[in-house]
């Protein structure tokens, strides 16, 4: 396919970010590789790797082999003699060891791509990107412990005498600082919020609530930030993960498998990337929009989240839509899992709706 100038950003995601090494194996096939990449979390991890050299096939070896144990330990001792002031649920060497491993002492400066890894200072609430100017003069692994450090799970990591956590408290999906890089084109990969429904998520303990906690907050503040978009324009690549947790193991080659698909289906789609002089968020795609008149409840839920002018309630106080017909991006469609009785319905023409 044409070749592009673009910023590929992966978002965090936990390990859903697994999927980021499908979506390197993706663009290495088509020959379609970014001029820079901005990572946050896990997508700054695969990011730095694929920066420093290493391919998109080695990459896949490695996402398959790894295991839980291989990341997170239970900091046990930690949590029980410091209680409410251990500084993490997980002790910090497991993933530290791995990411050094990885990465060695490289510095930004001597990457293949260029990086940027998208961080938080903990202490001023300050977003830290590191390998801008200024901030390149850090070994990445440094970096990017810090971008993997995820509240509560992780502790804080120190670089330069700042304490430095995810970015995801401020942007998980960094595509601020994607459009001042200049680029005709941002490639956006997200795969950390998920309104995907999970049976008695209620009951699994704290990690996993406080997890599902982080994803609603995530997939608010970038459903906030793309509905805002303008330029350059941005392709949105969302793998299909819904039905995984942050911390899913054991679904490794699931997940790559998705990246990889998710990201051959729109660079194979003539229609889905934007040409340079386009606006807003992509795909596009023609959907057809209905209401069950049987399940709606008249909450109002629609006229708040949806569209401005899409619903109005009838007489009967349900609602009902104004105009069926819409062409839409991934973004505009967060509305339907507003709907508290699932009463939306939206449907692509190619689904058949």
């Amino acid at each position: 396919m044409e070749k592009r100038n673009f910023t590929l950003v992966l978002g965090g995601g936990g390990m859903k970010g697994l999927a980021h090494t499908g979506v390197l194996a993706a663009l290495e096939e088509r020959d379609f590789l970014p001029q820079d990449v901005v990572g946050s979390s896990i997508g700054s991890l695969i990011g730095a790797a694929w920066s420093a050299g290493m391919s998109a096939s080695e990459l896949k070896e490695i996402a398959l082999a790894v295991r839980q144990r291989d990341l997170f330990r239970i900091a046990h001792r930690k949590m029980a003699l410091q209680r409410m002031r251990s500084p993490g649920l997980y002790r910090p060497e497991p993933l530290r060891n791995v990411i050094r491993g990885l990465l060695g002492d490289i510095t930004f400066d001597e990457l293949k791509h260029p990086l940027i890894v998208n961080t938080v200072d903990i202490n001023s609430g300050t977003q830290v990107l590191w390998g801008t100017p200024g901030l390149s003069d850090v070994p990445v692994a440094d970096a990017v412990i810090a971008s993997c450090a995820l509240p509560g799970y992780l502790p804080p990591h120190e670089i330069q005498g700042r304490y430095c956590m995810d970015g995801a408290a401020v942007e998980n999906l960094p595509v601020g600082i994607a459009a001042a890089r200049g680029r005709d084109l941002v490639i956006a990969v997200d795969v950390g919020s998920s309104g995907g429904l999970r049976a008695e998520l209620h009951l699994a303990g704290f990690a996993a609530v406080y997890a599902r906690a982080i994803e609603i907050a995530i997939a608010t503040r970038r459903t906030a930030t793309l509905r805002r978009w303008r330029r350059p324009p941005l392709l949105l690549v969302q793998p299909r993960l819904e039905q995984y947790g942050l911390l899913a193991f054991g679904h490794n080659q699931e997940l790559v498998d998705e990246g990889f698909r998710a990201t051959a289906a729109l660079l194979d789609d003539p229609d889905a990337v934007p040409d340079a002089k386009a606006e807003g968020v992509y795909p596009r795609r023609r959907y057809t929009v209905r209401v069950d008149r049987d399940h709606c409840i008249g909450c109002g839920a629609c006229l708040v989240h949806g569209p401005p002018g899409l619903f109005r309630l009838d007489r009967s106080g349900t609602a009902a839509v104004t105009e069926s017909e819409q062409v839409w991006s991934p973004v505009d469609l967060d509305f339907v899992r507003q709907c508290p009785t699932y009463a939306i319905q939206a449907h692509a023409r190619d689904e058949g709706g």
